[in-house]
């Protein structure tokens, strides 16, 4: 066992815990933010445009997805991750307090001035948030070993939607009882400082320094081996297909509050409901969804997923009244578990090469970035032009064409490990 394997084993269990803390944290401040609920109830006092609200998750999508190909390479080389990390987390984590000065500026700033501020904080998250992407999933790859890495990604996906369901509740209170701007910029406030605190327990990280690999990508032409990998990696590529096809699956699902909103009459406190609703099945569905990844794979758990997003799609579409709609929430929760934890956990498993797992979660990212903008783009034009149901309809389209490619086109890649992984070894 390498010398950085060994480290990892030792501080397993405090690293599972500081990290799930750091996740649990993040959560907590995303619930008072989130891009699901409430920036885009912010943004509604600016605009009506429903392309430029589908944009909001869109934005931070393709924030997180877009520039992860472009540190690739540097990872690759580099011995320790985690200071690399902290700096370029705080890209991600100062817009937040930029969107509440943003909301206290909201009287005296003209609509189009606001506007443009809160989408090019978005921007600026969105870009931290891949920025510091691709060195830390190497961080977590490195210090959570592979038996392990979808109960891990799992069981923080779920601290961090628990603690997010419980702060979504209070910003839907806090939403109702204070006035416009006031409201706005202390929930944006508060998930500032639930961020920081996110940061400490990052920050308390251990990590060993571990000189690169000899062979793999880092020591040879860069560009030339995500050539060589895409020629190659014909289920990798279908697998890029698939996350192409799960931000159509997907896309809905920034138009759901406002749909029940305009549709159904909800108020704000209930739409701070039913994002606790959303967060609270990926309490559930994350740990769950992870520890099946793990020991029968991560491709059923996105079939699953798939399915999911066409159930809440039609739910949305066929529901006679608000109350429906805790169930398209819970679907839609469900459903990005897939899209984010599931997909995140099975891009690392396809390298089988360590030095080439940048390089892998880099291009499953970079290249599938323009269509996190394009399918919300594409929904909001069908919901301006036909109504919010004529972007269901093709957002479910979306999910079906996922499952069948996922069923027909695509092999686990943790098929390789299975046999000869200890699946079962429990934290020491």
């Amino acid at each position: 066992m390498a010398v950085s394997a060994k480290y990892a084993q030792i501080h397993l269990r405090y690293n599972f815990i500081v990290n799930l803390c750091d996740g649990g944290f993040w959560g907590f401040g995303i619930g008072f933010a989130s891009f699901v609920t409430v920036i885009p109830l912010f943004v509604s006092h600016f605009t009506d445009s429903a392309i430029l609200i589908g944009l909001i998750p869109a934005i931070h999508a393709a924030g997180w997805q877009l520039p992860q190909l472009l540190l690739a390479d540097r990872v690759a080389r580099a011995e320790r991750y985690k200071p690399m990390v902290l700096w370029l987390t705080m890209v991600e984590r100062l817009p937040f307090l930029g969107f509440g000065l943003v909301a206290l500026s909201y009287p005296i700033l003209p609509r189009e001035i606001a506007l443009g501020l809160t989408y090019g904080l978005l921007i600026v998250q969105g870009l931290g948030s891949g920025l510091t992407a691709t060195p830390w999933q190497s961080l977590i790859a490195k210090i959570i070993p592979p038996a392990q890495r979808g109960t891990f990604f799992g069981a923080q996906a779920a601290a961090a939607n628990l603690l997010a369901s419980v702060s979504a509740l209070g910003a839907g209170i806090l939403l109702d009882q204070f006035v416009l701007p006031l409201n706005f910029a202390l929930v944006f406030t508060l998930a500032f400082a639930a961020m920081m605190v996110s940061f400490v327990f990052l920050a308390r990280t251990r990590e060993s320094a571990a000189p690169p690999e000899s062979t793999g990508l880092a020591q040879r032409d860069f560009r030339g081996g995500l050539t060589a990998i895409l020629q190659r990696d014909v289920n990798f590529r279908w697998f890029l297909v698939v996350r192409v096809l799960f931000h159509l699956a997907t896309m809905a699902f920034a138009f759901y509050t406002i749909y029940a909103v305009r549709q159904h009459q909800v108020s704000v406190v209930v739409t701070g409901v039913l994002t606790s609703v959303y967060l609270g099945s990926q309490i559930v569905a994350n740990p769950v969804m992870g520890w099946v990844g793990d020991r029968w794979g991560h491709r059923v758990v996105l079939q699953f997923g798939a399915l999911a997003a066409v159930g809440s799609t039609a739910l949305a579409i066929w529901a006679p009244s608000a109350e429906w709609f805790y169930a398209v929430f819970t679907l839609a929760g469900i459903s990005n578990v897939a899209a984010w934890t599931i997909t995140m956990t099975m891009t690392i498993d396809f390298a089988g090469d360590p030095t080439e797992r940048p390089a892998y979660v880099g291009l499953a990212n970079t290249l599938v970035a323009p269509f996190a903008i394009l399918a919300p783009l594409l929904g909001g034009w069908f919901a301006d032009a036909m109504g919010y149901a004529s972007a269901f309809i093709v957002s479910a389209f979306g999910g079906l064409l996922a499952w069948l490619v996922l069923r027909a086109l695509i092999h686990d890649p943790r098929a390789r490990d299975l046999g000869r992984a200890s699946v079962g070894r429990s934290l020491e």
